[in-house]
């Protein structure tokens, strides 16, 4: 079972795609949504739910205040899903699903203040990386990138610099700011 963990909706149940995504777990959301709130990039945010599946990542952005959501996913069933979670919620007036590839989303011109990635675990790091070289972030936006923790440290392009890494049990998330932002964090690392 996946709920929504806080704010508007919070406590609310959303609907799983059958198969091909793997929910990030309520435990981790809890704490990637108390890192973002206190890096106070939620509330107001142009939030981009990248590999949506659930859409439970970017639900759960506008249920903590964000101003507008866009889940995407390529898998027909997966962006169904969110449609479904977001009406069942509430959420349409700030919620959009776009059933879209990830690499051809982020080609369209757009400014994010906050970006959510949870790629499949198959997704390479080449791939990966051709993802993330076209997202352009507002000046205190914040990037978060979901992944095993076997995965490597994601391939930044030069837009991009990682200033933190959490790690809660397998999951492994990778935060990064706009190259010049003003977020600092020290390079915390977290096991």
């Amino acid at each position: 079972m996946t709920r929504v963990v806080a704010g508007s909706v919070g406590g609310r149940i959303l609907q799983v795609p059958r198969t091909g995504t793997r929910p990030t777990s309520e435990r981790v959301r809890e704490a990637l949504f108390s890192r973002l709130e206190h890096l106070d990039v939620v509330d107001g945010a142009r939030v981009l739910d990248l590999y949506a599946g659930s859409g439970a990542l970017g639900i759960e952005a506008a249920s903590r205040g964000a101003a507008h959501v866009t889940l995407v996913d390529s898998a027909r069933d997966a962006a169904e899903v969110c449609r479904r979670n977001v009406a069942a919620v509430g959420l349409q007036d700030r919620v959009v699903v776009a059933a879209d590839k990830a690499d051809r989303f982020v080609q369209r011109p757009a400014t994010w203040d906050l970006v959510l990635v949870d790629p499949p675990y198959d997704v390479t790091e080449a791939d990966l990386a051709a993802v993330l070289a076209p997202l352009a972030l507002s000046p205190h936006g914040v990037l978060v990138v979901e992944r095993a923790r076997r995965s490597p440290e994601p391939a930044w392009p030069a837009a991009l610099v990682r200033f933190d890494r959490r790690a809660y049990g397998d999951t492994v998330m990778w935060f990064a700011e706009a190259s010049a932002g003003p977020v600092q964090d020290g390079g915390a690392v977290s096991a």
